[in-house]
């Protein structure tokens, strides 16, 4: 396998050229193998000013927060304060959602493991006080069930806004001097920014939007981040792929920081890279996931990571435990997904004998399909989506965003076509990708009772 002084080459000589060929504005990396660490960075962070990027730009990194949010709550986990499998009404009297059961019965694990089974891409924003995540989880008092708690699989991030308010509570201050003064701070990390105002002091990225014309150029995004109350799930913490990577590698040294200080027990990340819950498959995400960890079971595996996404910034986090190697890519905007396989294709074949999986694309000849089964409209707090069939037999699927979401993309329609057993996939690639929709469960009429790609979409009629 390659060493990492032969990967820095290839991080000088082809990143830049990856990051360009994607038409991605700006990337960073770091890369570490043992305890020897190579970073770079190309393109620029705003293309409005030009200022260029470098290995100690700040990216936001999205939803690889939950991770760090997990991290958290173990800590209190081996201190006694907190049991994964109490009900979180214990640590948070006031936490509802409008099934009176659910709010009964859902667990501290249920939120790490995305299985909490309520409606989770909730985005309200309650002021950036530092009583916004209590103000947030007091909204959800009308949020819908979807399954009952523990079922199944449905990403989640109002869950994770509750988990944040669960360690507020027990360390009795803000979920951001929680991430600071427990992790950030002991783990020696210098470029970490948990809001615009702290980002503003680094050489900070920008995200950006898809061009408003085909051959146009990437716009920035009209904002920075999301709203500060969502910040356990991810809406705003920034940081460089060096420090990233830092805290990746606690987690490989069983929960032991550089200098020797003990972040996490042996025993919790353990249980953080346990698997908790299956998926089914849904192309770019993983098999199953853990406490926080999503799983992969890649051919020289096993690999754990986590990906975040926020507005026109991505961000993707890989660690193979069985080779000690971490890879840390954070994007504002372009093709990140065709770069993070062009980047994580080759640094983990070469680093630690892992191969890529393909991301899956429509058969070169689709079968006819019966769509009857599928038929139907389907709804959340994101999106409408609504299955038809037409007199050819094609069929569709149409795409109403709602909310904050209607803000920022536009409604969509494509043609679906059989991959596998109920998984339909479009024709048409969305950024580049072919993202499969896989119909489960029984409405008790024969008809697929949700439309899973990530989240469990459920059936309206």
């Amino acid at each position: 396998m390659a060493k990492l002084d032969e990967i820095g080459d290839w991080l000088g000589s082809e990143f830049p050229r990856l990051v360009e060929q994607r038409g991605v504005p700006a990337a960073a990396i770091a890369v570490s193998a043992g305890d020897e660490v190579a970073d770079a960075a190309a393109g620029v962070l705003n293309v409005a000013t030009g200022v260029e990027a470098t290995p100690d730009s700040v990216f936001q990194i999205g939803s690889i927060t939950k991770v760090w949010t997990t991290s958290l709550a173990m800590q209190l986990a081996t201190e006694g304060l907190l049991e994964l499998d109490a009900p979180v009404r214990r640590y948070v009297p006031g936490f509802r959602v409008a099934d009176a059961a659910a709010t009964e019965a859902i667990t501290v694990r249920q939120l790490m493991s995305h299985t909490a089974g309520f409606e989770g891409d909730l985005f309200t924003d309650t002021g950036r006080g530092d009583d916004c995540v209590e103000k947030y989880v007091a909204t959800l008092g009308e949020t819908e069930q979807l399954f009952p708690p523990g079922e199944m699989f449905s990403y989640n991030n109002a869950a994770f806004c509750v988990l944040g308010r669960v360690v507020e509570v027990l360390r009795g201050k803000p979920y951001d001097q929680c991430l600071r003064d427990h992790l950030a701070t002991p783990l020696g990390l210098t470029h970490v920014a948990t809001c615009a105002d702290e980002a503003i002091l680094h050489r900070a990225a920008v995200g950006h939007l898809a061009p408003e014309a085909p051959e146009g150029r990437p716009r920035p995004a009209p904002v920075w981040s999301l709203t500060r109350s969502n910040a356990p799930a991810g809406s705003a913490l920034a940081m460089r792929p060096r420090d990233l990577v830092a805290f990746a590698r606690m987690h490989l040294r069983d929960g032991v920081a550089p200098d020797g200080t003990r972040i996490l027990s042996a025993d919790a990340v353990k249980a953080m890279r346990e698997q908790q819950v299956v998926l089914p498959p849904l192309g770019l995400m993983g098999t199953a996931w853990g406490l926080g960890w999503e799983l992969f079971d890649w051919p020289g595996g096993p690999v754990i990571g986590h990906d975040g996404g926020t507005i026109g910034q991505s961000a993707f986090l890989r660690v193979v435990p069985g080779a000690d190697v971490v890879i840390a890519l954070l994007t504002n905007g372009g093709d990140p997904i065709g770069l993070h396989a062009d980047v994580y294709g080759h640094l983990l074949r070469e680093l630690a004998g892992v191969e890529l999986p393909p991301l899956p694309v429509p058969p070169s000849d689709p079968a006819p399909v019966d769509g009857s089964r599928y038929v139907g409209t389907y709804a959340s707090e994101v999106a409408e989506l609504t299955v038809s069939q037409d007199d050819d037999g094609r069929i569709w699927l149409d795409q109403q965003p709602k909310g904050l979401f209607a803000e920022l993309t536009e409604p969509e329609r494509t043609e679906l076509v059989r991959l596998d057993g109920d998984s339909l996939i479009p024709l048409a690639p969305t950024q580049g990708v072919h993202l499969p929709h896989v119909f489960v469960g029984d409405d008790g009429d024969g008809h697929a009772k949700y439309v899973h790609s990530g989240r469990a979409t459920r059936r309206v009629r």
